[in-house]
C-alpha cells in the first residue's frame, strides 16, 4: 500500500517510472491485440493499456475483466500518442503499458452503468439524472462510485473544514450535546425513542441542540460552535431530510452585527471553496419590506419585479372587483413586467394565468393591462377612468410594451403570498433570473408570534427568541402579535439557508413567553423547569444560528436535490431504499420496550393467546375489521388443514412436497443449481428494465 500510486496524481513527471495501481474498471475497449481499460480510484481515472505482443497471459487475463473489478495493476508510465489524447481526464496526457495484473474482487452485473467519462472523445457516458434514483438509492454504495458524486461530498468535506477553521481563528470550540433528549416543541414533530430502562418514557431526537448550546453559554463556556445532526420528522421537499446537519454557533456577550458579521465571513469562505465568490457586505432588509416588495420573507433579489402598491388609486374605482375587496378593507398590488408584451400575450394573460396559475396559487383571480402607445389595453380599461389610468401609468412606471399584473384581496397576505409566487413564476418562464448570480440577503425584524386559528399565538421561530421590548403583556394577544423579534435569517438567491436570533437571557421574560404561548406554570416547569432555573444563576446577553449544510453545499454546487451531497439520503417518502428503513420490528421488540399496550398500566407480554389471524395482520400489515374476523378465521383455518394435509403426505426421499401431484413441479435431485442463463446474465438480457437480479416492472402499490 505505501507503494500505491493513486490514479488521478499521475502525470507527464511520472514519464518511465513503474508504479503500482489500485482501484475499480471504470470502463474497457477491446481492439484485438490491445485491450484498453480505465481504472479509477477516489483521486481520477487514468487510461491502462494491454497488449498481447507484450504477453499473451497478461492479455488473455485482462480480457476477462469487467466494469466494477476491483484490481491491482503494475506498469510503466508513457505519453500517448500524438492524437490519442482524452481531454475530458486530468491524466488523458499519459498512459500506463501494463505489466501485471491482480483480481482483487469480481464484480456482478451492475443495476445500472457507473462510468462518468468516455473512453473516446464523443462518446456517451453516464450521469445521475439519468438512472431512477430510488435505484440510485438502493445501490448507493455504487452510486457513490461516481467522480460527480465523490466530488460534492469532498465540497463538502473542504466547505465544512473551511467552516471550522473560521470558527477556530475567532476562539470557538467544538462541543458535542446529546442525541438523546426530552421532547420540546420547536415547531416541527419530534422523532422519539423508547426507553427500556424507563417505562413508558421516551427520548426525543434533537430538532436542534437549542436548549444546550444555551446552557453553554449559562455554563460559561462562551463560543461554541458544533457539527450537528438533527431529526425533524416534516413532510420532506428537494431541500428537506428527516436527519440533517446544521452548522451551529453560539456566543455570549455578542450582538445581531457580531454575529452576521461572522457568519458572512464563513459563508464567503465556504462558497469560495466552490468556486463562488459572493457579493459583500450582505445587505438587510426587514421582514415587513421583503413581505411588501417580493411577498416572501424568502426574498430572491436576483431580479426585478418589484411590488407596486396601488390600493389609494382605485379608492373612487368603478371596476366591481376592487370595489368588492376595499369595502372589505383589501389591498391592490401588482408588478410590471417590462418589455414582456410580445411573451405575454393576451390569451396567456387571460386564459393561463388570470383563470388557471393565479387560482393554483391561492388567488381569486388576476387583473391585468399591457401598454401600448402610452394607453392601458385590457378587457377591463374601460372601467377605469382617465384619472385612474393616469395615475396607474404614472404610479407603475409605465411603457410601451409593459405588463402589468394585479392582485386584489381582502387579506393581505394572501395577495402578497399570491403575487410573490407569481413573480417567481413569470421570471422564470420568461428568463429574467439571471444565471451564475448571487444575491445573499439579511432578512431581519421578523414578528416574534404568529396567529393561530384558534385567537392564540405561535412563535414565529421558536420561544427561545428575545423580542424588541420585554414591557409587553403576555395575556394581551394584539399587544403579543405587535413585537418584533431580534431575530435574523439569510437567504441566497430564495432560499434560507440559516436563521438564529440573540436568546432570552432573563428567567421572567423567558416565562411570560411561554405563557403567551399558552403554557400553565405546571407545562412551563415540567418541561422547561431545568432550563429556567438555569436562567436564575447569571446568564449572560448570548445569541447565535444555524447554517444547513446540506442546502449551502447544495446551492454552491447547483445539484437539484441536497440528496446528492449527502453519503445515504432518504428518498422523497423518507424511505432508506438501500437498508429498506424504516422497518417493522419483532413484538418481542415492543414488549421488551413496553409498547404493545402503552394505554394501560399493566404491562402487556407476547402470549400464546394471541390469535394467528392476529399474527397475520401484522406481519402483513393488513388491518382485520370485527365484522371481516368470522370470515377471515375460516380461511385461515382452511388454509391451516390443508398445509396439515401436505405434510401427512410428505416422504423422506422428497426434498419438497405438495397437496398434488409434484411430477414436472421440481427439478431431480435435491441441491439447488443456478441456470446457466442466470449466472452469466443472460436470462436477464432482453428485459425492458433491471433492478438487482430482477425484471423491473412498474410500481403496482407505493
Amino acid at each position: 500500500m505505501k507503494e500505491r500510486t493513486c490514479c488521478g496524481t499521475i502525470d507527464k513527471k511520472d514519464i518511465d517510472n513503474d508504479i503500482l495501481l489500485q482501484g475499480w474498471v471504470d470502463a474497457r475497449r477491446d481492439h484485438g491485440e490491445l485491450l484498453f481499460i480505465h481504472l479509477r480510484d477516489w483521486t481520477g481515472i487514468v487510461q491502462v493499456v494491454f497488449q498481447e505482443t507484450e504477453s499473451k497471459e497478461l492479455f488473455e487475463q485482462s480480457r476477462d475483466l469487467r466494469e466494477e473489478f476491483c484490481i491491482t495493476i503494475t506498469g510503466r508510465v508513457v505519453m500517448r500518442q500524438a492524437g490519442t489524447e482524452n481531454p475530458s481526464l486530468t491524466t488523458g496526457d499519459v498512459e500506463v503499458m501494463a505489466s501485471s495484473l491482480t483480481l482483487l474482487n469480481a464484480a456482478r452485473q451492475l443495476p445500472f452503468q457507473i462510468s462518468e467519462k468516455a473512453m473516446t472523445v464523443g462518446a456517451s457516458i453516464s450521469t445521475p439524472a439519468n438512472v431512477a434514483e430510488d435505484l440510485r438509492l438502493q445501490y448507493r454504495y455504487l452510486d457513490l462510485r461516481r467522480p460527480s458524486i465523490q466530488q460534492n461530498l469532498k465540497t463538502r468535506h473542504r466547505m465544512i473544514k473551511k467552516a471550522r477553521e473560521l470558527l477556530d481563528e475567532h476562539g470557538f470550540i467544538e462541543i458535542e450535546t446529546p442525541s438523546l433528549t426530552r421532547s420540546t416543541p420547536e415547531g416541527a414533530r419530534d422523532y422519539i425513542v423508547p426507553s427500556r430502562v424507563h417505562e413508558s418514557a421516551f427520548y426525543a431526537l434533537p430538532q436542534s441542540p437549542q436548549l444546550f448550546k444555551q446552557l453553554l453559554m449559562i455554563s460559561g463556556m462562551e463560543r461554541y460552535y458544533q457539527v450537528a445532526r438533527c431529526f425533524r420528522d416534516e413532510d420532506l421537499r428537494p431541500n428537506r431530510q428527516p436527519e440533517f446537519t446544521q452548522l451551529d454557533i453560539e456566543a455570549a456577550f455578542v450582538d445581531e452585527n457580531f454575529i452576521c458579521g461572522l457568519i458572512e465571513k464563513i459563508i464567503i469562505r465556504m462558497f469560495m471553496e466552490a468556486g463562488i465568490s459572493l457579493p459583500h457586505p450582505f445587505p438587510k432588509i426587514s421582514h415587513t419590506d421583503a413581505i411588501a416588495t417580493t411577498g416572501s420573507d424568502r426574498p430572491d433579489l436576483r431580479f426585478g419585479l418589484r411590488f407596486i402598491h396601488a390600493t389609494d388609486l382605485f379608492a373612487r374605482t368603478s371596476y366591481s372587483i376592487f370595489q368588492q375587496v376595499l369595502k372589505r378593507g383589501g389591498h391592490i398590488i401588482g408588478i410590471n413586467v417590462k418589455g414582456q408584451s410580445e411573451a405575454l400575450s393576451k390569451n396567456v394573460l387571460q386564459n393561463e394565468y388570470a383563470r388557471h396559475v393565479v387560482p393554483g396559487f391561492g388567488g381569486k383571480g388576476m387583473t391585468w393591462m399591457r401598454v401600448a402607445d402610452g394607453k392601458l389595453d385590457s378587457n377591463i380599461v374601460q372601467f377605469f377612468s382617465d384619472s385612474e389610468q393616469s395615475a396607474i401609468i404614472e404610479r407603475f412606471r409605465c411603457e410601451d410594451g409593459d405588463v402589468l399584473m394585479i392582485v386584489a384581496d381582502p387579506s393581505y397576505e394572501m395577495t402578497t403570498r399570491v403575487l410573490g409566487q407569481l413573480r417567481l413564476h413569470v421570471a422564470h418562464r420568461l428568463g429574467l433570473v439571471p444565471e451564475n448570480t448571487w444575491r445573499p440577503v439579511w432578512v431581519t425584524d421578523f414578528p416574534l408570534f404568529d396567529p393561530t386559528d384558534d385567537g392564540g399565538v405561535t412563535s414565529t421561530h421558536h420561544p427561545f427568541t428575545s423580542p424588541d421590548r420585554t414591557d409587553f403583556d403576555p395575556t394581551d394577544t394584539h399587544d403579543l402579535l405587535q413585537l418584533k423579534s431580534r431575530a435574523y435569517d439569510i437567504v441566497i438567491n430564495g432560499e434560507e439557508l440559516g436563521g438564529g436570533s440573540i436568546r432570552i437571557d432573563n428567567y421572567k421574560t423567558q416565562e411570560k413567553i411561554f405563557t403567551a404561548l399558552g403554557l400553565s406554570q405546571k407545562d412551563i416547569d415540567e418541561k422547561f423547569g431545568f432550563f429556567i432555573n438555569a436562567l436564575e444563576y447569571g446568564a449572560p446577553p448570548h445569541g447565535g444560528i444555524a447554517l444547513g449544510i446540506d442546502r449551502m453545499v447544495s446551492m454552491a454546487l447547483g445539484t437539484a436535490s441536497i440528496r446528492d451531497v449527502i453519503a445515504f439520503p432518504k428518498n422523497r417518502s423518507a424511505f432508506c431504499p438501500l437498508t429498506r428503513a424504516p422497518s417493522v420490528v419483532s413484538h418481542a421488540q415492543l414488549d421488551e420496550l413496553g409498547l404493545l399496550n402503552t394505554g394501560s398500566p399493566e404491562k402487556t407480554t407476547q402470549t400464546d393467546e394471541k390469535s394467528l389471524l392476529d399474527t397475520l395482520s401484522w406481519v402483513s400489515r393488513i388491518g382485520v375489521g370485527d365484522d371481516e374476523h368470522p370470515v377471515m378465521e375460516q380461511a385461515v383455518d382452511e388454509a391451516q388443514a390443508l398445509a396439515r394435509q401436505v405434510l401427512s403426505q410428505k416422504c423422506d426421499d422428497d426434498p419438497v412436497f405438495s397437496a398434488i401431484q409434484i411430477e414436472n413441479r421440481t427439478r431431480p435431485g435435491k441441491s439447488p443449481v443456478e441456470h446457466p442463463a442466470a449466472a452469466d446474465g443472460g436470462l436477464l438480457a432482453h428485459a425492458p428494465a433491471i433492478k438487482g437480479d430482477f425484471f423491473k416492472v412498474a410500481n403496482i402499490i407505493e
